[in-house]
């Protein structure tokens, strides 16, 4: 019997989730479904579990608040909407990442993978455990998006993406701020569909519709409890972090 926890803040992912679940061959049983850190804590400190499908950013934080707590053996298979957690959650037991909306096959993948690890011996065991960490250096290596193409009256010309200091999301429509503070409208309609484009180890978002260059940040302030204020090299003001992105951003600029 596989017990399996779900960490999930958002009702209608948990029933997909479950939905899932549900059709695999495999005797299980969820023994909870929990929407907190605190809960996730607490519930973790007193049970074992076989498997954890967790998501990322919850009610109050991100999940990663979770597994810096308590020493979790088990394999995690994350499902989240965002791509920038990847490298963090290959080095929290993650053995899959599953990026909302994903499909049951994508679902299926997942599991395949937790039951071929589950049903190895101990020696295979740790074979597969160093193939992730070989897949995890890789992620490195991977090729990003150098330039964008900018549409303009007079024409077509590229914006190369080491002089941008910062991309902002404006009712739809995202602006790229170069280093010397000019705006540029992109083709790209979401901070999403760039994040995804760009190397999460120069470029982190700081908040839902900001996404800053880590070579342009010249100063960090503390705006208040929980966030922290930015200064770019060609921005007079400042942007700031939101509440459930500060700890990660930190933790960014010491990359």
């Amino acid at each position: 019997m596989i017990k399996i926890l779900i960490i999930e803040d958002e009702i209608p992912a948990r029933k997909k989730l479950k939905r899932f679940i549900e059709e695999v061959k495999t005797p299980y049983e969820i023994i909870a479904e929990i929407d907190t850190i605190e809960a996730g804590i607490d519930f973790l400190h007193k049970h074992q579990v076989d498997l954890i499908f967790s998501d990322i950013e919850l009610l109050d934080g991100n999940a990663f608040e979770i597994y810096q707590e308590v020493k979790i053996t088990c394999p995690i298979i994350f499902t989240t909407a965002y791509h920038q957690f990847l490298m963090n959650a290959f080095e929290s037991n993650g053995i899959g990442y599953l990026l909302k909306p994903f499909s049951k096959d994508r679902f299926q993948k997942a599991w395949d993978k937790f039951m071929l690890l589950n049903n190895m011996p101990t020696s295979e065991n740790q074979s597969l455990l160093q193939l992730t960490e070989l897949l995890k250096y890789n992620l490195y290596t991977k090729t990003y998006k150098k330039r964008f193409i900018i549409n303009s009256q007079k024409g077509i010309y590229f914006l190369e993406a080491e002089n941008i200091g910062f991309f902002q999301a404006q009712e739809g429509v995202v602006f790229a701020y170069d280093f010397l503070g000019n705006k540029h409208m992109l083709t790209e309609t979401s901070l999403k569909e760039i994040e995804e484009q760009l190397n999460p180890i120069d470029f982190f978002r700081i908040n839902r519709s900001e996404m800053v260059q880590k070579s342009h940040i010249v100063m960090i302030e503390r705006y208040n409890k929980n966030s922290l204020a930015v200064k770019l090299k060609a921005k007079d003001n400042y942007l700031k972090t939101s509440q459930s992105n500060t700890a990660r951003f930190r933790a960014w600029l010491e990359e």
